[in-house]
């Protein structure tokens, strides 16, 4: 009956809900959460207000190991090394073909020195360009005439010290070598300024202020070799200048005329033939000229003008690096003609992975090989100094 009674006093179309028990508090559990969230607000903002974090960030980003050496024995402690010239240290080679691991100590920050590894490829060895114009006295001969390059007492050759840095990629290579430098001083400036510091440039020894525009050359990052005068057919009347290599003379004579155009400056990696087609293609002649050169570690560039030359056979044999030109690029002064030789030797250098090209300081061959240049950068050839292009027996 009591339901009943209830039912009648409820509104119609409501329910009657039922009603809430009393709030007693917080229960333990939730006071126990609550306390931990505080804890933890508690122990971030300490951390966030430390003065320094747990780890250093460079120790964070990476792991160097320390490297420490045990101290020596007093009784077996070696003399200090003499200290090294900043020339010759820029100019060490590395003793293999093969890439090899260098450990460097840093200087960087206040604490120990850490140890770094760096990985050197002999491929893209050569001296430091900020001090390439400074000659390496270990690889320099006095005589009468002024300095003669040699190898050093160590085994290295001017060949590699002064040879200019490159990638060291398999990719197509052009080589390109413009002679006739210092024979006038207006193009010689210009050449200089002009070329990219790719190009190799070669010195004539008749030229003025060699040994300055050497300096101006090798600071801009070429890499230079000396022209040599040697016998054309049809000589004297075709004469390639002073002190010319003959066939008639006698080897001490040529050794001697030979020892004038090297001692005209420093800094080369090797010498090309100025003519020379029947110098070249004489092997009693061309032996012992060939046979100085390997002697005094320098390359040979033969210009490729003579089909009959020795110089290959004879360079493998006496262990000089060996470079051939595949044509002359400016043989006819115009913009046109020069800019197809050019085409042709990337044809070349995509077929046989290097090409290289032979021109003089004229301005027509300066300004168009500075601009094809650009252009055959923007198409994947790689501009390389000659030395890169060289068959070194010695590294065979």
């Amino acid at each position: 009956m009591a339901e009943i009674g209830k039912d009648i006093e409820r509104p119609l179309g409501q329910t009657l809900r039922p009603q809430r028990k009393a709030s007693r508090g917080i229960g333990s559990g939730s006071l126990a959460a609550v306390l931990a969230v505080l804890g933890v607000i508690g122990v971030s903002g300490a951390i966030a207000l430390r003065e320094r974090p747990f780890r250093k960030p460079e120790e964070a980003a990476v792991s160097t190991p320390k490297v420490t050496a045990e101290p020596a024995p007093a009784a077996a402690a070696a003399p200090a090394p003499a200290p090294v010239s900043a020339a010759t240290q820029a100019s060490t080679p590395m003793k293999s073909g093969r890439p090899q691991i260098i450990h460097v100590q840093t200087e960087e920050g206040d604490g120990p020195p850490k140890a770094a590894i760096v990985i050197r490829d002999p491929a893209t060895l050569g001296q430091n360009l900020k001090v390439a114009h400074i000659p390496d006295r270990a690889l320099i001969e006095a005589s009468d005439t002024g300095p003669l390059p040699i190898r050093s007492a160590d085994g290295r050759r001017p060949f590699d010290v002064y040879a200019r840095p490159w990638s060291g990629a398999r990719g197509a290579r052009v080589a390109i070598v413009i002679g006739g430098l210092a024979v006038s001083q207006t193009g010689t400036q210009a050449a200089i300024a002009k070329l990219p510091a790719e190009v190799t440039l070669a010195f004539a020894p008749q030229g003025n202020s060699i040994g300055r525009w050497m300096q101006a050359a090798r600071q801009s990052g070429h890499e230079i070799v000396m022209q040599v005068p040697l016998e054309p057919f049809d000589y004297p009347n075709v004469n390639p200048g002073r002190n010319t290599l003959t066939v008639s003379a006698s080897p001490e004579e040529n050794l001697k005329s030979l020892h004038w155009a090297l001692s005209r400056t420093t800094n080369y990696t090797g010498v090309m033939n100025y003519m020379g087609a029947r110098f070249s293609a004489d092997a009693a002649a061309m032996e012992p000229f060939m046979a100085e050169l390997g002697k005094r570690g320098l390359a040979y560039i033969d210009d490729g003008s003579s089909a009959r030359s020795v110089a290959p056979e004879l360079a493998l044999k006496d262990g000089v690096p060996f470079i051939a030109g595949d044509m002359a690029i400016d043989a006819v002064q115009d913009r046109g003609e020069i800019l197809k030789k050019l085409d042709s030797l990337e044809a070349t250098a995509r077929a046989k992975g290097s090409a290289v090209g032979i021109g003089s300081a004229f301005d027509i061959t300066v300004d168009t090989v500075t601009s094809w240049i650009a252009e055959a950068k923007k198409r994947g050839i790689e501009i390389v100094p000659i030395s890169a292009v060289a068959i070194d027996p010695q590294k065979r």
